[in-house]
């Protein structure tokens, strides 16, 4: 016996809630439609266009006041990517009685402007005439820009990954054709070009996993203490070790520092990008600062700051917002361009900021901030 159907003495009837009122307008929900971040047009059970809101506006380029009480059809006179009437196709008034809705697709505005559409049909009853039609429009131009950066992405790994893939076969295909014929010396120079080249290979990798981890929110920072001026001591000691004169680096320690908590691993990754930029790209002495400062988090009273400075032409001021962008190169850097791009995911991932600007020497200076982080139970 279901409950609330039931006849029976003594029964207790359980009352069915409402049915959920259904509007084509939002002012019945105490929504106002001009702070909708989609473009909304709403027209009536005549076809007359009754909301038109101020993203509507920006999108179609049409004054609200000439769109309101026009047919939906002169209001927004809409057109498939095959120049048809999409009005007249979908036919919401007089079409099957049982649609009530058009999927989002690709239609073209006056102009040829690409937008994305959304029809509803509301029926104040099932099989009836449509009371309101409900459109919702979005411009294509961020989507666009996704689909493109996918698109320069996969160009760039296949255009990285074909140049050390192509040398790794030909080696190996010479040295498996010819081993006898060659010299051991010989030998051994193409086998240590087939190892950097997997070397390339395995960084590409890394920074494809990285930034898939970065643009998902899935990059995980495993804290510990790090000695920060200790970190930067290696890396300059690894420079001064391949050949590069130890008086190309200047470090300078403010005292004392708090306490950092970081990913290690991490922070190296950071400082890796930051003094190879300034020595591929740069020139004359490399500074690296080391002070405390400010935590850029809410709740926290010191961070540590690590400034990286050369002296060479310095980055362009108009290129300055899109350094730390996927594929950025400034003039003659070579690379797959994503290293900065990295390196402002990983300092945010640990609640950090990163800033780019010109030195005092005129070439370009990167400072990122980090946290302190203590764990909890240490404060």
């Amino acid at each position: 016996m279901s409950v609330g159907t039931s006849s029976a003495p003594g029964a207790r009837r359980v009352p069915r809630p409402p049915a959920p009122r259904t509007s084509g307008d939002p002012a019945d929900l105490g929504i106002d439609p001009d702070q909708l971040p989609d473009a909304l047009v709403v027209a009536d059970e005549h076809g007359r266009v009754v909301c038109f809101n101020a993203a509507a506006v920006r999108i179609t380029a049409t004054p609200a006041a000439e769109a309101l009480g026009q047919p939906l059809e002169s209001a927004l006179p809409l057109e498939d990517l095959e120049g048809r009437r999409w009005w007249q196709l979908t036919d919401p008034y007089g079409g099957l009685a049982i649609r009530v809705r058009q999927p989002e697709r690709n239609l073209l505005l006056p102009g040829g402007r690409e937008v994305l559409v959304t029809a509803r049909y509301v029926r104040t009853e099932r099989l009836g005439p449509v009371h309101r039609v409900v459109v919702t429009l979005r411009d294509t131009e961020a989507r666009r820009r996704t689909e493109r950066s996918h698109a320069e992405l996969i160009a760039t790994v296949a255009h990285e990954l074909r140049s050390p893939l192509t040398s790794v076969k030909g080696f190996t295909a010479t040295l498996l054709a010819k081993w006898e014929r060659f010299t051991d010396d010989q030998k051994r120079l193409m086998l240590e070009t087939v190892d950097a080249d997997a070397d390339r290979v395995t960084r590409l990798i890394a920074e494809l996993l990285d930034i898939s981890r970065i643009d998902s929110g899935r990059l995980e920072v495993r804290r510990q203490p790090v000695d920060i001026g200790a970190a930067v001591g290696r890396h300059i000691q690894a420079y001064v070790a391949s050949g590069l004169e130890a008086d190309r680096f200047l470090l300078r320690l403010a005292q004392p520092l708090p306490d950092l908590w970081a990913d290690p691993d991490k922070v190296d990754q950071v400082l890796s990008n930051l003094l190879e930029n300034a020595v591929r790209h740069g020139e004359g002495t490399v500074t690296i600062d080391v002070t405390p400062t400010a935590s850029p988090r809410e709740g926290e009273d010191t961070g540590t700051s690590v400034t990286v400075s050369d002296e060479g032409a310095g980055i362009p001021e108009e290129s300055m917002n899109r350094v730390f962008t996927r594929f950025w190169r400034g003039s003659k850097r070579g690379g797959t361009g994503l290293g900065l791009y990295i390196v402002k995911g990983i300092v945010e991932a640990h609640g950090g900021t990163i800033t780019v600007g010109r030195a005092p020497g005129g070439g370009a200076e990167f400072r990122f901030t980090l946290p302190v982080a203590a764990p909890a139970y240490l404060t």
